[in-house]
């Protein structure tokens, strides 16, 4: 049977269906194709400190703003941002698989953990990108993606990036820049669990898939017009 002869109530079925998946974000976007079979139920293992070595100058933050494969694009391109690994925080349950983070019941947040120069690029500059890539004003919850594993949560790894991100905080609430008070928690960074491989530059490695196409990719043109100068330069071998 060719397309033109499908029932028109199960093309509109279909393009419902598409429709549905692209607005329900990252979770039910993942399908058994995205999901490679040999590694979906591979665990995490915990880094309970900042993968930066002190002598190396570097710094880390743990940053959660909703579905991680956003986040992780946009971060991968600030200039003076050595990595930005996306993974989960501030659970209670050890080694957190994917399937048992997205039912919520295990505590942890979606989230980068994001190692930078501060001489490239300062603390506060991560934290102007941080809350201008996504809405820190509703609680557990980003656009379609609803649960404490999207909240709004920066995870400091020592005293001065929480006095920094308290203030910018305070001054973005002053401002009036958001119609609503923001409810990013600013917690302790305790321990970061690296997200199954296959989360890893998901952006970067799936293009076409529907999610990076109609969600992620509006959403960087758009992070790459407001932090031009702020980018790294193709010609520069920074990766």
């Amino acid at each position: 049977m060719t397309l033109s002869q499908l029932p028109l109530l199960v093309l509109v079925g279909l393009t419902l269906t598409t429709m549905l998946t692209l607005m329900s974000g990252c979770e039910k976007s993942l399908t058994q194709e995205d999901r490679p079979v040999a590694i979906a139920d591979e665990q995490p293992n915990p880094q309970t400190a900042p993968a930066a070595q002190e002598d190396t100058g570097l710094e880390v933050v743990t940053l959660g703003s909703g579905c991680f494969w956003c986040t992780e694009a946009f971060f991968r391109e600030l200039k003076g941002v050595k990595s930005a690994v996306s993974g989960y925080s501030g659970g209670e349950v050890p080694n957190p698989t994917y399937k048992a983070v997205c039912t919520g019941s295990t505590g942890h947040a979606e989230v980068i953990q994001v190692t930078f120069d501060p001489k490239q690029i300062p603390f506060t500059d991560i934290l102007k990108a941080f809350w201008e890539t996504h809405d820190p004003t509703t609680l557990n919850r980003q656009g379609a993606d609803v649960g404490t594993q999207y909240r709004s949560a920066i995870f400091y790894h020592n005293e001065t990036q929480k006095a920094e991100a308290t203030a910018y905080k305070e001054q973005l609430d002053a401002s009036g820049q958001f119609k609503s008070p923001i409810v990013t928690e600013i917690t302790a960074f305790e321990k970061f669990y690296p997200a199954e491989d296959y989360h890893q530059d998901y952006f970067k490695l799936n293009p076409d898939q529907q999610y990076c196409r109609y969600v992620i990719r509006p959403k960087l043109e758009k992070f790459r017009s407001k932090f031009a100068d702020k980018l790294k330069q193709e010609d520069s071998g920074e990766k």
